[in-house]
């Protein structure tokens, strides 16, 4: 049996092979696809925001390929039911109900253009997120493990689309914004799109790997300095307490809850094992900070009047 710390070690040994086998397909995004697998190995979900065209869809599928999970994809339109995320009960041959199980029963569940469907579907995914289960005519159906939903989201388009409540924005530990490729990242990416190059993607984790992973991240020290910090920071965005900073009550409605602060923590775990350290710091807590906090506070009018951004915001937070 290996200790922690042979494990912490496989551990970033994984990570950089999965990595290379990203890398493969993705060219650039190496922060993306870094708080992505923090999200995997961490227990958490991820909604990642951006323009189309910026490969989103692609990169959650290559994630998927190069871990040896079952993944379905999900399409977001106007028209999806409930019943088409979780599954219904229909009647077979012997005039008997029989649950038939929808695409979330997998382990990897790619939500694709999320804000393009009603609260009411929006909301199908919530019980599964947080309980890992459905339920359905009252019964109870548990999810295989490990679950993880990786949505993405149009930020251009706005007409037509259901914002997700707040509720359920929470409910993802990171929100990740995807920005352009550089020029030279773009001539690699439309290099390899236009040739007749074909890129296999080998299998690097199991789905008993990742979990033994997630119990070792669970185990990691935390100085209570850093723990300090973490509880410190979330404290300062919210605008009507006492630790409140001046940006915050300036410019916030509302600030970040306490799973903002349990994931600043278990995400710094993961990033400092990454890193080859068997403890994070204040950097791997700095390091998380923005896509922990972004989706978390809610500016007022003033700070959109003013053309004050979240992140500048948070920047001025840390």
């Amino acid at each position: 049996m290996k200790s922690d710390v042979e494990s912490a070690d496989a551990l970033k040994l994984k990570y950089e092979e999965l990595t290379r086998e990203i890398g493969k397909i993705i060219v650039g995004q190496e922060e993306t696809v870094k708080l992505l697998l923090t999200a995997v190995f961490c227990q958490g979900h991820c909604l990642l925001v951006g323009v189309p065209g910026l490969a989103k869809t692609l990169l959650v599928q290559t994630i998927a390929s190069a871990l040896d999970l079952e993944f379905n994809r999900i399409q977001f339109t106007p028209d999806l039911m409930p019943s088409d995320i979780t599954g219904s009960e229909t009647l077979d041959n012997n005039r008997n109900f029989k649950f038939v199980k929808g695409p979330v029963f997998a382990n990897i569940i790619l939500a694709d253009e999320i804000n393009r469907t009603p609260p009411k579907t929006q909301s199908a995914l919530l019980e599964a997120m947080q309980e890992y289960a459905v339920t359905v005519s009252g019964q109870k159906h548990n999810l295989s493990r490990p679950f993880f939903v990786l949505a993405t989201q149009n930020p251009i388009e706005q007409e037509g689309t259901y914002p997700l409540p707040e509720a359920q924005l929470d409910r993802f530990m990171f929100m990740v914004s995807l920005d352009y490729p550089t020029f030279e990242q773009e001539m690699l990416i439309v290099k390899n799109t236009t040739s007749s190059r074909t890129v296999e993607v080998n299998k690097v984790l199991t789905a008993e790997e990742i979990i033994e992973f997630q119990q070792l991240i669970r185990k990691v020290p935390v100085a209570d300095n850093v723990v300090e910090y973490a509880v410190r920071l979330v404290h300062k965005t919210r605008p009507n307490i006492a630790g409140a900073s001046a940006q915050a009550k300036t410019y916030l409605e509302w600030g970040a809850g306490p799973r903002a602060s349990q994931n600043m923590v278990l995400a710094a775990k993961c990033h400092a094992l990454f890193n080859g350290k068997y403890s994070p710091d204040i950097e791997d807590i700095k390091a998380v900070a923005y896509p922990i906090l972004r989706h978390r506070i809610v500016r007022n009018f003033k700070a959109e009047a003013e053309g004050v951004t979240t992140e500048k915001i948070i920047s001025e937070l840390l």
